[in-house]
């Protein structure tokens, strides 16, 4: 295999800027082929995009011989299917966050893909933008000390998050997204925790849901201990007022500490009384350097960029956060 052949199943909205682009733009990548439900839509994408084919039928693009590997980019109610089905077509995936509706069917995957001759790398692409680079290099030079604790507070208006009804808005059906926006947004904050702590020894939640439905949260309030010894606290709060808003990460080590935002571009390293900022520029598809290192894995030229193992991990402290039992 010298080239990575594309198929998408749902060229929706983050296909159309953050991913979808990038595939045709990374060397050795093509895409063929978009799917998406709604016909038109689908042809629109593929016309504006210049994708050869297009079709409103996934099973188009998984019996394509043409097509070797699968970008998942639907709502999480159909991950389990189309993965399923891809790894059945002997095509490798793409798959995006979160990796399904829960951990169970997150593991049925990943053991479709230990029984497979498939390749599967998760759609955490903040690994690979520079900013989250610079925090995972200051972190493996020691710059902060030790690291005693980190401090996550993640404060959305309603305003911002509950404008369109909830029947036009799929993030807050559990049925489709699995558990409203905590498991759409939460799943990038904890993915780089693991990606820049590692292994897990306890997690611990407490939720409050929203009026709304019982099964989406309106506040997560979590706590994680690392195996290292480093402890997590976070806060999910999804009705606060736009005044309090915030997107704020906080790693205190025993010499200074880091400081970013989780849809910003700078890092903040403050010790000995001296503050430096790290300012960068994030590429147009900010998937695209995940993308290129996805098709490297698939090519045998790297390691995998995020495992399906990772992404079963992420779904079970997603579900042990809202305290949901399997």
């Amino acid at each position: 295999m010298n080239e990575i052949n594309w198929g998408i199943i749902g060229c929706g909205d983050v296909a159309e800027v953050k991913s979808g682009p990038a595939f045709q733009k990374v060397p050795h990548s093509n895409l063929i082929s978009v799917m998406r439900r709604n016909e038109e839509k689908a042809k629109d994408f593929a016309k504006r995009h210049h994708v050869p084919h297009w079709t409103s039928n996934a099973e188009d693009i998984l019996n394509n011989d043409d097509i070797n590997a699968v970008y998942i980019a639907t709502p999480p109610s159909t991950h389990l299917t189309y993965a399923l089905q891809a790894l059945d077509a002997d095509k490798h995936v793409y798959l995006e966050k979160p990796m399904a509706l829960n951990a169970l069917e997150a593991q049925q995957i990943t053991n479709a893909l230990n029984n497979s001759t498939s390749k599967l790398t998760m759609a955490h692409y903040r690994r690979k933008l520079p900013a989250f680079l610079k925090v995972k290099e200051l972190l493996n030079t020691n710059s902060i000390g030790d690291i005693i604790h980190v401090d996550l507070q993640v404060l959305q208006s309603k305003k911002e998050l509950f404008v369109s009804d909830a029947k036009d808005n799929w993030r807050i059906q559990p049925e489709i997204s699995g558990g409203g926006y905590f498991y759409d947004l939460a799943p990038h904050h904890i993915d780089l925790m693991i990606h820049f702590f590692g292994p897990i020894e306890k997690v611990h939640g407490l939720t409050k849901p929203t009026n709304r439905n019982v099964n989406v949260e309106e506040i997560v309030n979590g706590i994680i201990s690392f195996k290292n010894g480093i402890q997590f606290r976070g806060i999910w709060n999804f009705n606060a007022a736009e005044v309090n808003e915030k997107d704020e990460c906080i790693i205190y080590g025993t010499n200074g500490r880091i400081q970013y935002s989780f849809f910003g571009s700078e890092v903040v390293l403050k010790k000995n009384n001296e503050e430096q900022t790290f300012s960068f520029i994030n590429p147009n598809h900010v998937q695209e350097p995940m993308i290129q290192a996805t098709v490297n894995f698939f090519l045998g030229k790297v390691e995998n960029p995020c495992t399906a193992e990772d992404g079963v991990l992420i779904m079970n402290l997603l579900d042990e956060l809202k305290g949901c039992k399997h």
